[in-house]
């Protein structure tokens, strides 16, 4: 039987799923519902088969399975950039919401089908549920969609069933089934629509900042194959394999990458880029600042790995010396939110890229710096970082930057949308920036009342709760643009309701929380 924290994460999931369609109720809602429900029964046995050892991957072990919340992000997502892209009368975005909304629906129907195949015996209530679920799906999609949106779902999911196979048995327990399905199914949309524009590239149309996210996303990540492979035959810790990756980034990035993007935005990158970064005053104030700050980090880094040597070798930081970078990122996002969006987006691709190759070195060991990140970052590990991979870092930065990276900017003519949907920038800053490092600092400090079956705190929810609430009337006073029409009683129950899902999820938090605040606010 389910544990308790797991029914009540299940129960705010539903009640997430049920708020949204209670707004934006069309067909696409049953398939939702459908979804739900089978996704319950089927993390059940997904989190028998990981308790058991059952799973064709070796999964991450301090969470449970994380189905039901991972598998409706994607098709919420989808519904309601659809219902606000059909209110602005934007056709083509409305038709991209609802491929987006069938694509993750197909991809966590394929998850939970593998996971029905897999068990012994075959659960044949699971398998009815499953099959009517996916009878719903299908029989809509049938309907809504055209013959090439079809095959552009298709082609989604057979690049996530080959890049799951691969990076899963290349990368063990570093995600539980359902981060998997989020990050691992991101990345295959990302790199089904790159390939899509750069075989329909028309001069002059799109914008350069969005063929720069999908260029640096799949670059990374096909530097990252590319060297996973070759250091399979080669020892990647000595000087020679060091200068041979060194040499090979700098041809794949100026011979492929750098080609590609020419392609997509029709200018050079570099030339364009510089010329971006430096347009205006504002953005040279913005990027000292943020060099600061960057420094900051690095410095306590370094202050915290000073203290470890001096104390003991097995000194870990602590909860609240962790929450420092969530400060500091805070400290980032908002001048960039307020004064300029489009930097913002930009400079977080950059850093983005910056902390995978960086993760590259360290993982492979590169000299000269490699075993010294290593040894840095090994400080701030926690039960999360159970694999090879030290993602945590890199979540953080992908919480805060997804609601400005998957903002509608096409479908909101003023550059903001209206009501709650305002505050979809300030997604990541309000969960991840100060909700969850409120709940964590005073839980941990001052809490004693814990939430049934979990290590989080009443005191610590309540607290991070109205630390949003006063978060949000501060970006009223500092931030013009946004203007929430009366839906303050909507935001009150959408920061209720993902502090919830806070104190009972196991999943990776950083990455869960804003997308789904940013669904509840674009609903």
């Amino acid at each position: 039987m389910l544990n308790k924290p797991v029914l009540v994460e299940s129960l705010i999931v539903f009640v997430i799923v049920l708020s949204v369609h209670a707004v934006v109720w069309d067909r696409y809602s049953w398939c939702a519902v459908a979804l739900t429900i089978q996704a319950f029964y089927v993390q059940f046995k997904w989190d028998r088969l990981l308790q058991l050892g059952g799973a064709v991957f070796q999964f991450r072990t301090a969470a449970n399975s994380g189905l039901l919340p991972a598998s409706m992000v994607i098709p919420l997502l989808g519904i309601v950039m659809k219902e606000r892209c059909k209110s602005a009368g934007i056709v083509y975005f409305e038709r991209f919401g609802i491929v987006v909304a069938s694509t993750g629906m197909l991809v966590a129907l394929f998850l939970s089908v593998i996971a029905v195949g897999i068990t012994k015996p075959v659960p044949t209530n699971t398998c009815i549920l499953t099959g009517i679920a996916g009878s719903i799906i299908i029989y809509t999609m049938k309907h809504s969609l055209t013959v090439s949106e079809v095959i552009e779902v298709l082609e989604v999911l057979l690049i996530f069933v080959y890049l799951s196979m691969i990076l899963l048995y290349l990368l063990p327990r570093c995600f539980t089934p359902g981060e998997a399905l989020l990050v691992l199914g991101g990345i295959s949309f990302v790199l089904n629509q790159l390939i899509k524009r750069s075989l329909n590239v028309i001069e002059g149309r799109g914008d350069p900042i969005d063929f720069f996210l999908l260029v640096a996303v799949v670059g990374v990540i096909l530097l990252g194959l590319f060297f996973t492979v070759l250091f399979i035959f080669m020892d990647s810790g000595t000087w020679i394999s060091s200068m041979f990756f060194h040499m090979m980034t700098a041809v794949l990035g100026l011979g492929v990458i750098m080609p590609w993007l020419y392609r997509l935005i029709q200018r050079n990158p570099l030339f364009w880029l510089l010329q971006f970064l430096f347009q205006t005053q504002t953005r040279v104030y913005l990027l000292v600042y943020w060099t600061f700050l960057a420094a900051s980090a690095c410095g306590v880094v370094f202050y915290q790995n000073a203290k470890r040597s001096s104390e003991s070798k097995k000194h870990q930081a602590s909860t609240i010396t962790r929450k420092y970078f969530h400060f500091i990122v805070v400290a980032t996002y908002v001048p960039g939110l307020i004064y300029d969006r489009q930097l913002l987006y930009v400079a977080a691709v950059l850093c983005l890229a910056v902390f995978i190759f960086l993760e590259y070195i360290r993982y492979f060991r590169i000299k000269p710096f490699g075993q010294t990140l290593r040894h840095l970052l090994s400080l701030f590990l926690d039960e999360r970082d159970s694999g090879p991979l030290i993602l945590t870092h890199i979540y953080l930065l992908l919480g805060m930057s997804l609601p400005v990276w998957l903002f509608p900017r096409s479908c909101a003519p003023k550059g903001t949308l209206s009501g709650a949907g305002a505050l979809v920038p300030y997604s990541g800053v309000l969960a991840v920036g100060v909700g969850d490092t409120i709940a964590s600092v005073f839980g941990s400090t001052m809490g004693e009342i814990k939430w049934p079956g979990t290590k989080k705190t009443f005191e610590g929810t309540m607290t991070a709760i109205f630390a949003q609430i006063i978060a949000v009337a501060l970006i009223l006073i500092f931030d013009t643009s946004v203007n929430l029409n009366s839906s303050y009683a909507w935001i009150l129950a959408s920061v209720s309701l993902v502090s919830l899902l806070e104190a009972y999820t196991t999943q990776i938090d950083n990455l869960l929380l804003p997308l789904y605040l940013q669904i509840m606010f674009m609903a």
